[in-house]
């Protein structure tokens, strides 16, 4: 893989209005010759380092759900970085161009193993964050992704993967995963059947993996996302918000990162 060169440009987007602790950031960086738009948050009251999480978008690309989810990540005491895995802060309106712009990058893990790892650089260099105390979250695509990048054995305390899918062309070998896992999904998704959730255990089973897998009942794909059900009724899709399942999910991450990190 070719060395990663990281240039930092800041744009302070100033105090947020409803959480004056939270200070946010538009962040560029450079990944291999292209620019990549991610999105800073934390909570500037709180003294010393502290943990820091990467959120990994939907297939949607790095949008105000993502940003929102690094702020929410900053008001728990995190600083969160919302990375970018398209280029650019590239954005999809229709599923047909988000289908396309998730299989460029899945298609060729090298170059997402490349951004993926040049925004964990990024983060563990914050001067808030404790570089040893670092997990990643992702939503749908970015569920998959955070996936996808333990499975190659990026050294992270864990992953928590939301409505994410579980299949995988380079299953998990014995050894190479570092990360603890936490899987959160609809037992209604469509996108991820029954069946893609045993072999996934399965698979996490046979290398001897620290995981959690929770389904929930009645929750179809994308069950975290207030937009989903505009979004399903749009285009036509499987997608649904679910409340209780968002809000469960919220509190098992915040639980599993709590014994990751030893959080009070």
């Amino acid at each position: 893989m070719k060395s990663l060169w990281i240039s930092l440009l800041f744009f302070a987007t100033g105090l947020e209005a409803t959480d004056a602790a939270i200070v946010t950031k538009d962040i560029e960086y450079q990944v291999e010759g292209a620019t990549m738009k991610g999105y800073m948050a934390y909570d500037d009251t709180i003294k010393g380092q502290r943990p820091g999480v990467l959120v990994v978008h939907e297939w949607w690309g790095l949008n105000d759900y993502a940003r929102k989810r690094a702020r929410m990540l900053a008001k728990l005491g995190y600083t969160a970085f919302a990375l970018d895995m398209y280029g650019g802060g590239k954005q999809a309106e229709h599923p047909d161009d988000a289908k396309k712009f998730s299989s460029e990058v899945m298609k060729n893990l090298p170059l997402a193993k490349a951004r993926f790892s040049a925004a964990l650089n990024l983060l563990r260099k914050d001067k808030t964050v404790d570089p040893q105390r670092i997990a990643a979250i992702g939503y749908c695509f970015g569920g998959g992704m955070v996936l996808q990048m333990a499975r190659s054995g990026i050294d992270l305390a864990g992953v928590a993967s939301f409505h994410g899918m579980l299949g995988t062309a380079t299953p998990a070998q014995t050894g190479v995963i570092k990360a603890k896992i936490l899987v959160m999904t609809g037992a209604d998704d469509p996108f991820v059947p029954a069946e893609q959730v045993a072999r996934f255990k399965q698979e996490m089973d046979a290398a001897h993996v620290d995981y959690k897998v929770i389904s929930y009942p009645g929750a179809k794909h994308a069950f975290t996302n207030p937009g989903a059900d505009k979004y399903g009724k749009e285009f036509k899709l499987p997608l649904a918000y679910n409340k209780a399942a968002d809000q469960a999910s919220w509190r098992e991450m915040q639980e599993f990162f709590q014994r990751l990190f030893n959080k009070d």
